[in-house]
């Protein structure tokens, strides 16, 4: 299986541009478009919701954190869902709602959050053009993907991670339906404050890049992979190993994704992952040391090793405990 560490800046731009992403639809097939084409994201409604609250398992990667007498909880998302995995099952839920806080990678509810996101993914005029061929290939793949028109308004490396982030459509993910969405707005309806874990500007770092020729790497290296017949599997492989809670075969990433073959991709790897995580943990610390019972909810593949989210807070001196769900356990007896 053969991937590119861009699908892990595929599925952060999922979650945190998500105006951008949730603006760019797949036409609909009634309107003239191929047959082919992925299916349009469905929002749940109302009643829908509802139904799915009654049924809801849990799903995800979840871990009590408790220190002094006081519990808070770090939980490992998915930006790029299924509907079906949009309400949070009963532990997590209940984690939630035991909470003060819910803490992500960025507040992704805050109007001047997004306008700096969407400002940074603008296409910048004066910029010099891809080289022709580049371009051909990119316009290819946005029409293979029925991407409409709003998408030629980015910047062309935020073009090519926003159809990373869409690319595994046809199984039923989409980033549409992330989980850091809509935890943020369950938070809200409790009347909970959404806190970021992250800067702004140490986002758009990770994302795009002022230089052509890294614009010009990131997006022949992003069409290399997306073109690939495999693309939509590592993304459908790494988000059911999510949703059953398989650490394992999350831990193992870096051996099943064929992303980090070469020196370069495991320098990217350690910054895009690893890198951040430092920081990450520190702001959770400090919220915590504030006095509150903080709910952070951050991609899964930074809880992963000795590097990863719970080692760097036990390192702290909290005791990091994985909350194994009911689910997740069947699976393990049944060998699955």
């Amino acid at each position: 299986m053969r991937a590119t560490i861009r699908q892990l800046k595929a599925l952060l731009i999922a979650a945190l541009f998500p105006l951008a992403v949730s603006a760019v639809h797949a036409q609909d097939p009634a309107s003239g478009a191929a047959p082919s084409c992925p299916p349009v994201a469905q929002m749940p409604d109302t009643a829908m919701l509802q139904a799915q609250m009654r049924t809801a398992r849990d799903r995800g990667l979840l871990w009590r954190v408790d220190k002094n007498g006081r519990t808070s909880w770090l939980y490992g998302t998915i930006h790029v869902a299924k509907q079906g995995w949009l309400v949070p099952g009963p532990t997590v839920m209940k984690a939630l709602r035991d909470s003060d806080a819910l803490a992500l990678e960025l507040n992704i509810l805050d109007p001047k959050v997004l306008e700096a996101l969407m400002s940074a993914m603008q296409a910048r005029p004066g910029v010099k053009p891809l080289p022709q061929a580049l371009q051909s290939r990119l316009d290819r793949l946005k029409r293979r993907e029925c991407l409409d028109a709003e998408v030629n308004a980015l910047r062309p490396d935020a073009q090519v991670l926003t159809l990373a982030s869409m690319i595994a459509r046809r199984e039923g993910l989409d980033p549409n339906y992330g989980i850091d969405l809509m935890l943020a707005g369950m938070a809200t309806g409790m009347g909970k404050p959404v806190l970021a874990l992250e800067s702004v500007d140490t986002q758009i770092r990770e994302l795009v890049s002022e230089d052509p020729e890294k614009v010009v790497e990131t997006v022949s290296a992003g069409l290399d992979q997306l073109e690939r017949e495999d693309a939509s599997a590592v993304m459908s492989t790494l988000a059911h190993a999510w949703s059953d809670g398989r650490m394992g075969l999350l831990e193992s990433y870096a051996q099943w994704c064929g992303c980090v073959n070469t020196a370069a991709e495991l320098r990217e790897h350690q910054r895009m992952v690893e890198g951040r995580n430092p920081g990450i943990a520190r702001e959770m610390v400090k919220e915590i040391a504030s006095g509150k019972r903080l709910f952070s909810a951050v991609g899964a593949l930074h809880m992963v090793g000795e590097k990863g989210l719970p080692a760097l807070l036990r390192k702290q001196g909290f005791t990091v405990t994985r909350v194994e769900f009911a689910a997740a356990r069947v699976k393990a007896a049944n060998g699955e």
